[in-house]
């Protein structure tokens, strides 16, 4: 009787993990030479589509000093925007009101009565020497009391205010809003305010009787001098008209009356200075002021407010980060091509079968190629628009104009958002591809769902509001992630997608992307599972 001894391998034997599962997919993506060459084609595509906005831009005229905008537009630029001042963060900001004012040398408050905010409908004459229509008083017109660090553009502050529609809000430094008393101001239901200094600490409180006080706020303007500037402040903000995806602007004027104004501690018994703090905005319609035994009534424009990005006037002379990221709806073509060519391509040659059968477990192998061409997507995403940040800021400076001032961390949220964007994205197609199982058909539905409605909504090709609503429930919602600016409330603005700011907040943004990626790998695992390879 013959014993026969089985064959056993000298080799360890393989683990049939998710890692190896994973290592596979891996493999097989980076050893198709075309889809390797797609990736590097979205990243240039990503920084020329990024770099043609600076290098052929002609509104980005101002010239940069070595703390921001200082001169004039370049000669023969045919631009002549004026440069914008930049506020205590380094945003951007307009700073234009009417001041009536006194020096306050130390500590000391100033308390006032403001008993009517109106404004004027019909034609108002502006100091640049043309008239314009005014729609009258804006929801943001605002009048009260100010501290000032001093009178040049920019500077520190911190002010108590009665508003058109917002009631009373406490506002300091441009961009920091908050409100206090609710209702609209009128001879029967006047707002009393007041600020006090005590060294660099400014406090704010209202009542609606003189009486009865409430604080609102206390803010820390660091390095206040000895002797800063208050007093009484109009500012009317300019309205905007949205013409078919283009804003129409021009100034508007209102007036504010103060009684009981009442001065303590260090102020001197000087007379009142009034002067209008022009800013650096394009349209202002001046102010004046008028006093009547203890009655104040003051005129003024313009707004103390941080300017809105690409947003009109002054804004347009700067370009902004939206400019210079444009190029992620290449990237994200290029991106669909290779993400539905990932499975399709498996498909076409029949090379499924042979997947499925080293890996039963279809829901895995769904899930390790998602991993892949998610993570091969973000990588591209990340280099293609961090090189696109960079090399289009610096062709920026180098031609001497201005970019408009946005901290390295914003930049870098932007940067990372693109890539979960496209990584999202990249999955939701390659879902698309297992159900439809056709590379064009896949492309096709990808280009429609996530890259069309964001053309249509960035080129003002739709009216204002279904644009909105397509970038609210379309996975091109997840463009949200890119939104560089923030939109103030305290500052009455168009915020469109079509000036760089979308419907929905980041976060929001990338869950309604999420849950059609979600969606449809749960209907592809479905398919996958169902369906014969």
């Amino acid at each position: 009787m013959t014993t026969i001894t089985p064959y056993r391998s000298d080799l360890r034997p393989g683990r049939d993990g998710f890692a190896q599962l994973l290592r596979a997919e891996w493999t097989k993506f980076r050893t198709v030479r075309g889809w390797i060459i797609g990736m590097i084609v979205a990243i240039l595509v990503t920084v020329g589509i990024g770099l043609l906005a600076p290098a052929s831009d002609s509104s980005g005229c101002q010239q940069v000093g070595p703390s921001g905008p200082t001169g004039p537009a370049r000669s023969g630029s045919g631009c002549g925007q004026p440069s914008v001042s930049l506020g205590p963060g380094g945003e951007p900001v307009t700073d234009e009101f009417y001041f009536v004012r006194q020096p306050l040398a130390g500590d000391g408050s100033i308390t006032v009565r403001v008993t009517s905010l109106t404004g004027p409908a019909g034609t108002i004459n502006s100091p640049d020497g043309n008239s314009y229509g005014s729609p009258g008083i804006q929801p943001w017109t605002k009048a009260g009391v100010i501290i000032r660090k001093s009178l040049n553009q920019g500077a520190p502050y911190a002010a108590m205010m009665v508003t058109a529609d917002h009631g009373v809000r406490m506002q300091w430094n441009y961009t920091d809003d908050t409100p206090g008393l609710s209702g609209a101001v009128g001879p029967a239901d006047p707002r009393w305010l007041r600020l006090t200094r005590s060294g660099d600490v400014i406090t704010g409180y209202d009542s609606a009787d003189g009486t009865h006080w409430t604080q609102v706020g206390a803010v820390t303007l660091s390095g206040l001098p000895a002797t800063v500037q208050a007093g009484l402040f109009t500012a009317s903000p300019e309205y905007e008209v949205d013409r078919g995806h283009s804003t129409f602007s021009g100034p508007t004027q209102a007036t504010a009356v103060f009684d009981h104004v009442g001065l303590s501690h260090g102020w001197s018994a000087g007379p009142w200075t009034g002067e209008w703090m022009r800013g650096d905005t394009i349209l202002g319609a001046g102010g004046s002021y008028h006093q009547a035994g203890g009655q104040f009534s003051v005129t003024g424009s313009g707004d103390i407010a941080p300017v809105v990005a690409g947003h009109g006037g002054a804004a347009d002379s700067y370009m902004t980060l939206t400019n210079i990221v444009i190029g992620v709806f290449a990237l994200l073509i290029a991106v669909a091509v290779v993400a539905a060519l990932f499975i399709t391509g498996e498909y076409r040659r029949g090379l499924i079968r042979t997947t499925l059968a080293a890996s039963p477990r279809r829901g895995r192998v769904l899930a390790a190629k998602a991993i892949v061409i998610g993570a091969v997507s973000f990588v591209a995403a990340v280099i293609g628009t961090a090189s696109a940040v960079l090399t289009g800021s610096a062709i920026v400076h180098a031609r001497g104009y201005a970019m408009f001032p946005e901290p390295w961390p914003a930049e870098v949220r932007v940067i990372i958002g693109t890539g979960v964007l496209v990584a999202v994205a990249a999955v939701l197609i390659l879902a698309v591809g297992t159900i439809v199982r056709r590379s064009a058909a896949t492309i096709a539905i990808a280009i429609v769902v996530i890259v069309v409605p964001y053309f249509l909504s960035v080129t003002a090709v739709l009216p204002l509001g279904v644009d909105e609503w397509l970038l609210r429930l379309t996975p091109a919602a997840g463009y949200a992630l890119q939104q560089a600016y923030p939109a103030y409330a305290q500052v009455g603005a168009i915020y469109a997608p079509w000036n760089g700011y979308y419907p929905l907040a980041g976060w929001a943004g990338l869950l309604v992307l999420a849950a059609w990626a979600v969606a449809a790998l749960a209907g592809a695992v479905y398919v996958l599972r169902r369906r014969d390879a």
